[in-house]
């Protein structure tokens, strides 16, 4: 898609910007005009990322840090902003499937690991970038999922779900004491998208959990079953960190082709 150089100028923090959702925002940013900081935690992932968008004749760095680490995540944006100065876009991403199993057999561990990193990756993301953000405004999107925030069928999902809840509670929270920076902050709620990170989900016990239910053939109404793109998020995000959304904050919007009004 041919797009318009309107963040020309303009620094933006992806987490997770080495694979799926966060890699296509990172180049969706990179193709509009933006400095892309790209944070991570996979270095050979984040440089692959940086290789694309110079490729295109974009720009960015590789920050590499776990996004539950709090003096990694400090140390990477403040490394961000001795480069570029300032910072106006931030899409928090970053985020694992984690384990999926029932409640009794969910041990405290695996449920820790998934709020570490979604949850306290999305607080540790905001903490760090806020303070910058607030001497400039700008634009944060945070992606939940359709799971959490309007569905609640996935078998076993128990702490994912959770997290996908919180962070949609805290952009609805953080609209109100962000706007008087003209800070806006809103969610991609995204349903099944042709990412990997199902690579990354451990599933156990899943009929113990399952609530039996036929769903109708192609439950996804949009495309007739089909599972959305990177693109089509990306293109969602850039609605919301651009001046075309400059009135919209504390706000979900569900990229799922209808599949979550089914579920």
């Amino acid at each position: 898609m041919v797009r318009h150089l309107e963040f020309t100028d303009k620094t933006a923090l992806v987490t997770g910007a080495g694979s799926g959702i966060g890699r296509g925002a990172a180049l969706m940013l990179a193709a509009s005009g933006a400095f892309v900081g790209l944070l991570g935690r996979t270095e050979v992932e984040l440089r692959d990322t940086l290789a694309q968008i110079q490729s295109a004749g974009g720009n960015g760095m590789v920050l590499v840090a776990d996004v539950s680490d709090d003096g990694a995540m400090k140390e990477a944006v403040s490394t961000l902003l001795e480069k570029r100065g300032a910072l106006h876009m931030v899409v928090a991403n970053a985020g694992v499937n984690g384990t999926w199993a029932p409640i009794d057999d969910l041990t405290p561990e695996e449920f820790d690991q998934t709020i570490a990193i979604n949850l306290r990756g999305t607080y540790l993301t905001l903490h760090h970038c806020v303070g910058p953000m607030k001497t400039t405004g700008g634009s944060i999107v945070v992606i939940s999922s359709i799971n959490g925030t309007r569905t609640f069928t996935t078998p076993g999902a128990t702490a994912y779900s959770a997290t996908k809840a919180a962070q949609l509670a805290m952009v609805q929270q953080l609209a109100l004491e962000l706007g008087r920076h003209g800070i806006r902050i809103n969610a991609v709620c995204p349903g099944a998208i042709e990412t990997s990170i199902d690579d990354n989900t451990a599933t156990r016990g899943r009929e113990m959990a399952e609530v039996a239910v036929e769903f109708p053939d192609g439950d996804i109404p949009l495309t007739g079953g089909e599972a959305g793109t990177i693109d089509e998020v990306a293109d969602v995000i850039h609605f919301l960190l651009s001046p075309a959304s400059r009135h919209v904050t504390g706000t979900p919007i569900w990229v799922d082709g209808g599949q979550s009004l089914l579920r």
